[in-house]
């Protein structure tokens, strides 16, 4: 198996459990701690999912959301927010992200999720 994952979350932690459990799975992984390095990494590796907090400092989720979509349509993500900010969530799925997740989640959640969009 080698579909690749993008991680962006710009909490270090998060990513580290992310690409940690992800891995263990048998999915090759990125991360990124902001909109700049995710839209390098989509240029450069075109990941099969994106995992895309929407709280990041400088160019925020939806923004980062909105240019990877002009990059490639077809570009799965799902989108992760601390915040219960309806408004932003739905703007997100407008946009194409498949489905949200609230922080704090539950990795099996995630894990679940990933399966579901990538099949195995």
């Amino acid at each position: 198996m080698n579909e690749k994952i993008l991680i962006v979350d710009d909490q270090f932690g998060i990513r580290i459990l992310l690409n940690e459990v992800l891995q263990k799975e048998g999915y090759q992984t990125f991360q990124a701690a902001n909109g700049i390095q995710a839209l390098e990494i989509v240029d450069k590796h075109s990941p099969d999912l994106v995992l895309l907090d929407m709280k990041i400092p400088g160019m925020d989720g939806i923004e980062i959301l909105k240019r990877m979509k002009q990059k490639d349509a077809d570009i799965r993500v799902i989108i992760m927010t601390a915040y219960g900010e309806l408004d932003m969530i739905q703007e997100a799925k407008d946009l194409g992200a498949l489905t949200h997740f609230a922080k704090p989640f539950d990795i099996d959640d995630i894990r679940q999720a990933v399966r579901q969009y990538i099949p195995v």
